[in-house]
């Protein structure tokens, strides 16, 4: 007798309706999970391929820079060694630390230098990182203002060999490093916040 009622057939047909609907949108959200899992299948694989480049590079990149630091630190400094040391063992998360020994002196990090010694090993890191990938010019402020004589010769030596393939702009007050130079431009400020060029 429920059989033969209409709404009951009736319904019966708006589920099969609906199950269609229900089996077309589970078919649509499975492509769509498809294509999620393999987007992150392929980001995973960029990540991992672009992480694996970059520690490649940046050991690479680490290892030439500390080569050249090993071999200006000596001659800004007339002997002595300095490296560079990975804070870490994960080179993309490591920091890293500067050692120096100048002649004569323990091994030491940069921390426990006087200042001169300060600013002559961070300009051999400097111009270790120049060498890697050097520009056209390169502007130095006052670096010699630390330093005394016999080092201030050494930094105006190792400037003047690398001027060849450099042109650089410095700024001293240090006759030393001053003979070093092609041209000399001389600043005065003969009235408060008027600087004239002598």
């Amino acid at each position: 007798d429920l059989l033969l009622k209409p709404s009951f057939i009736r319904d019966n047909l708006a589920a099969l309706d609906e199950l269609n609907e229900s089996r077309e949108r589970k078919g649509f959200l499975d492509a769509q999970h498809a294509d999620l899992t393999e987007a992150i299948d392929t980001l995973e694989d960029a990540i991992r391929r672009i992480d694996r480049e970059t520690r490649d590079l940046l050991q690479e990149t680490f290892n030439q820079v500390n080569t050249h630091f090993g071999e200006l630190f000596p001659k800004l400094f007339g002997g002595g060694e300095a490296r560079l040391s990975m804070t870490g063992e994960e080179i993309l998360d490591a920091g890293v630390q500067v050692m120096a020994q100048p002649p004569g002196k323990r091994n030491s990090t940069i921390h426990l230098l006087s200042g001169g010694e300060k600013a002559l090993t961070a300009t051999a890191l400097v111009f270790a990182l120049f060498k890697l990938n050097p520009a056209p010019f390169c502007l130095l402020d006052e670096v010699d203002a630390p330093v005394d004589d016999a080092n201030t010769e050494r930094y105006a030596n190792l400037v003047g060999s690398m001027s060849e393939q450099t042109q650089f702009l410095f700024i001293s007050h240090n006759k030393i490093a001053m003979q070093m130079a092609k041209q000399l431009i001389g600043v005065t400020m003969q009235e408060q916040g008027v600087s004239r060029i002598v």
